[in-house]
């Protein structure tokens, strides 16, 4: 063999002796993981049904989750499930739609407008400590013991951590950004339209898990004055009859309430927020 042929190079396949390297780039996104939340929801369900069975729980002091369904049901077949949670829903759902829409026209005017953040700030940091709830008896005498106090407690409540997110995402949007749009010769709307708000959507839907579940707080406290029908009425009710059972399941009502705004705003994000991805 002559030392051309041995020195000459060993030809082989474009992809022999290659092995495919992983995608690493994923960006910490979460994995679907199946069943697992209702998974522990019913395991938990269950330890807490054998210990009232067993009398390990008392069920003077906690009834068993057996005890709540049945409870709910009385409800259901009554008729007064739909009775007190079509009240609690309009409370909820007019208070909170408006509280957050004026909470996030006025975090962009703080957000956008230097003249408004030196005016408007100020006056949301020192009312946003006050307990909304503290105010119920103030919103009586303006609006009476109707249906206007309550929405307006719940407009108060959810207004603030609205305005707060709102402009804490305007000014968390990269100002290279926006520097660029004005290189390009975009006018300021077009700006505020396509480059701030997408910025700060994932803050402002933030805020809205937030202000959803101070609403729902203050549902309940608003509905034990003067509220002949409504979830928090049902518990206060229930209470002061020592019918446990029957304030579990005014609770559970208002966990599965809570958990489908939760949802509803998660599907909002899906498709709002469908750039990130």
């Amino acid at each position: 063999m002559s030392d051309q042929t041995a020195n000459a190079p060993i030809k082989r396949e474009p992809h022999e002796g290659l092995r495919p390297v992983p995608f690493r780039g994923g960006g910490f996104r979460h994995r679907k993981l199946g069943p697992v939340a209702p998974v522990v929801f019913l395991a938990i369900l269950l330890v807490w049904e054998l210990g009232s069975r067993s009398g390990f729980i008392s069920q003077i002091a906690l009834p068993a989750p057996s005890a709540a369904l049945a409870a709910l049901g009385d409800l259901i077949s009554t008729g007064m499930l739909w009775k007190h949670l079509g009240a609690s829903l309009y409370r909820l759902l007019v208070g909170w739609a408006f509280g957050s829409l004026l909470g996030i026209a006025v975090g962009l005017l703080i957000g956008l407008f230097s003249l408004a953040r030196a005016g408007l700030l100020p006056l949301v940091s020192a009312l946003f400590p006050i307990p909304k709830i503290a105010l119920l008896p103030l919103f009586i005498i303006w609006f009476g013991i109707g249906e206007g106090s309550k929405v307006a407690t719940i407009l108060f409540g959810t207004f603030f951590p609205t305005v707060i997110a709102t402009y804490g995402g305007v000014d968390n949007v990269d100002r290279n950004l926006i520097r660029m749009g004005q290189s390009f010769g975009m006018s300021w709307l077009s700006i505020v339209r396509k480059i701030i708000i997408p910025g700060a959507m994932p803050a402002i839907l933030s805020g809205a898990r937030i202000s959803a579940s101070i609403a729902i707080v203050l549902l309940v406290a608003a509905e034990m004055i003067g509220a002949e029908f409504g979830i928090g009425a049902y518990i206060l009710m229930a209470g002061a009859l020592f019918a446990l059972d029957q304030l579990i399941a005014g609770v559970a009502i208002l966990s599965i309430l809570g958990l489908s705004i939760a949802w509803l705003i998660g599907k909002a994000e899906q498709r709002l927020l469908a750039w990130r991805n």
